[in-house]
Order: structure tokens, then sequence, then C-alpha cells
């Protein structure tokens, strides 16, 4: 996933950085509200996280603000408020979960994968594509019963389309969910890492719609 931090403690900022980036997925930090705006419109997040108390504002009314405007992009909050009152107020406001501060990052990264299966659309955390099975949770696939080992930017790009089985997905669409603002991406680096994929989990396993992208294909059978 594309995830956007909005956190201004620079030592947990880094700590959960680092963690999505191991997890595989790209993050784009900013300390501000005003940043954290500014970022909303230049790109499409799957996932915001985000502190309550920012140097500039807080972080309630910048969740009411898009949920206003009709953003229904996932927030999972992070805070050091405890106070039952302030789970209410974030969840009746349009959080989709909450988080207190000190946390567990590996509880972090769970529940960062329990709220993306859920707007995919699918909570179960196994799925069976053709002769695949895939461990969402566990970020592991097995071809013919075998774990095929992948690296977290494989699995990333992987997992971008097994949660969308049927949707045809640009390069570009691809690359924005796979690196952030200042991350170099390189022409081929699409094309290298499909092929990658094809020649661990099966040729067939994308279906290549020239001159528009790529799709999740069946490989050894149907879905």
């Amino acid at each position: 996933m594309r995830i956007l931090l909005v956190e201004d403690d620079p030592v947990l900022g880094m700590a959960v950085r680092d963690q999505i980036v191991a997890d595989g997925h790209s993050v784009d930090w900013v300390k501000r509200l005003d940043e954290a705006t500014e970022a909303m419109r230049a790109a499409a997040f799957e996932l915001v996280l985000l502190d309550l108390m920012l140097p500039d504002g807080r972080g309630l009314d910048f969740l009411k603000g898009q949920r206003a405007t009709g953003n229904a992009t996932p927030v999972i909050v992070l805070t050091a408020r405890d106070q039952i009152t302030d789970r209410i107020a974030a969840l009746d406001t349009g959080a989709d979960d909450y988080l207190v501060k000190p946390f567990d990052l590996f509880e972090l990264s769970a529940r960062i994968r329990a709220v993306g299966r859920r707007y995919c659309g699918n909570p179960n955390p196994l799925v069976v594509i053709g002769g695949l099975e895939i461990d969402l949770a566990a970020r592991s696939v097995r071809r013919g019963g075998k774990i095929v080992p992948l690296t977290a930017r494989e699995w990333s790009l992987f997992e971008v389309f097994v949660q969308r089985p049927h949707q045809l997905m640009s390069k570009p669409q691809l690359e924005e969910r796979l690196y952030s603002f200042d991350a170099e991406i390189e022409s081929n680096t699409i094309e290298v890492y499909i092929a990658r994929l094809r020649k661990k989990l099966g040729a067939d396993v994308f279906e290549t719609v020239r001159g528009m992208g790529y799709r999740l294909g069946a490989p050894g059978g149907g879905q």
C-alpha cells in the first residue's frame, strides 16, 4: 500500500516509517496538517496514519474535513490520548482504528493489514487464485503446496493485484502505489518486477493488455 504518515515526533516517525517500509509498503511522511492536506491532493493513498496533536492543529479537524469532502481513505489514529471519550470522538469522526502510544510496531503492522483487507472487500486473509494459495496476513504465497519466497518489493506489487483480482492496473497506477514522492523510479522497474513474479509464480500469473497495463491471471486454472 501507499501510506501517508502524519506524525511530528521525529523518533516515533522514523520508527513507524522504517516499520512500514520493512513491511513492503511505500510511505510519505509529513509533520504538519497543511502538508498532509497537500499530500492528499497530490496522490491517492490507501491508508493514513494520523496523530491527533500536530503543530498546526488537531488531527480530528483534518479527519473531519477529509470525510466532509467524501474522502473515504481509511485512517488509523496514532495518539497518546487514551481516554475512552477520545477514542469515541475519533471513531465517530470517521477513523477506522485507534492505537494508543506507546504501541508495538508489529501490532501496527497487523492493524494496517486488517484495515487494508476490509477496504479491499475481502476480510479473509486467505485467498486462492488458480494454483496459488495466498496468505495476506503472513505475506506468503504457495504454489503446489510449496512456499514461493518473494522479496518485500515483489510481495508489495503482487499484493496490489491480489486485492484487485479483476482490475486492470496501469503502469502509473502501480508506480504510485509502490513509491513515495521522493523515490527515484527507473522507467522499466514495473516490467522488471512483473517478469520476476512470472518467473517465480508462473508465466500466466499476469495478463498483459498492450498499451494499458496488467491484470492478475489465474495460474494453474480458473479463479
